[in-house]
């Protein structure tokens, strides 16, 4: 009996319809959800495709990518110098990126964009010069910080902490014994970083970047409190003319969704490569020749 049962096999039950029934329920919803948004009366289609490829509205979607793509390189340099003050072994240091994480997080992002854009009520003039010799640089506020300068401090600084904290975290995923064994070789903690630690941090953090990219391209649009001239921005200027408001947001939005789609592929295929690169060792090769050589 037991050389019988030995022999079986185990098929699990097929739950085919409780398996089914949630996904077709919740794909009915959506289709009668897009049906009736797209047969609505209100909704003007004709206006939406007057205006998806209008200037105004491209204009808008030029300077959402670009303040997409500053933030985003800001926010890594300065988040990397950030990221190194609180690995670094100086209190001092630690102190001040903690400090700076703690507070660009902890207020909203919109309160951040109006102060920067209101900073003329606090300082009515900028300047930089030599004390005493009278030789310097001033200008009005408001001419210095204009909206797009005010939108790009405020995200830029934002996003800075957060990209502290992802980058100190790929850092941290690192087991401190691998630096240590490298140590013990010969390495310095220089090389050892570069050769050992950066190209184990990358696969770490490259999936949140690719995150944290498809939030900051969404998040300008809250530049539009400001008049940043974004895409949301443009939106809004055209229906405060034409009072066509739900056909010019749904004009931003399909521009938001294509924007987002093509990120998100991209961030597929990057993770993809990443992954590969790194299963076959070529990551760190790469990582090693750039940072130091074959040596």
């Amino acid at each position: 009996m037991l050389d019988r049962l030995d022999t079986l096999t185990i098929v699990p039950r097929r739950a085919v319809v409780a398996r089914w029934v949630p996904g077709v329920v919740l794909a009915g919803l959506a289709a009668w959800l897009v049906v009736t948004v797209a047969r609505s009366p209100n909704l003007d289609w004709g206006v939406v495709g007057d205006y998806l490829f209008a200037e105004p509205v491209l204009r808008g979607v030029g300077v959402t990518l670009v303040l997409t793509a500053a933030t985003m390189v800001s926010g890594l340099l300065i988040g990397g110098v950030l990221a190194l003050m609180r690995q670094s072994r100086n209190p001092v240091a630690i102190a001040v990126g903690a400090a700076y994480v703690w507070f660009f997080r902890g207020t909203p992002l919109l309160v951040q964009l109006v102060f920067w854009f209101n900073l003329a009520l606090l300082f009515p003039r900028l300047g930089v010069g030599l004390p005493g010799t009278g030789l310097g640089w001033t200008a009005e506020t408001n001419h210095v910080i204009t909206p797009f300068v005010a939108a790009l401090c405020g995200l830029a600084l934002h996003e800075a902490a957060y990209m502290a904290e992802i980058i100190r975290g790929g850092f941290l995923a690192v087991p401190q014994g691998q630096i240590d064994a490298a140590l013990t070789i010969g390495m310095t903690r220089g090389r050892a970083v570069r050769r050992i630690a950066v190209p184990q941090a990358v696969q770490v953090i490259l999936p949140p970047l690719g995150n944290q990219f498809i939030l900051i391209l969404k998040g300008t649009s809250m530049v539009s409190v400001i008049g940043g001239g974004d895409l949301l921005t443009r939106s809004q200027q055209i229906y405060g003319m034409n009072y066509q408001v739900i056909a010019l947001l749904m004009v931003a939005s399909i521009w938001y969704l294509v924007l987002v789609s093509i990120s998100s592929v991209g961030q597929y295929f990057l993770e993809r490569v990443v992954r590969g690169q790194a299963e076959g060792g070529l990551l760190r090769r790469v990582v090693r020749n750039a940072f130091g050589g074959r040596r």
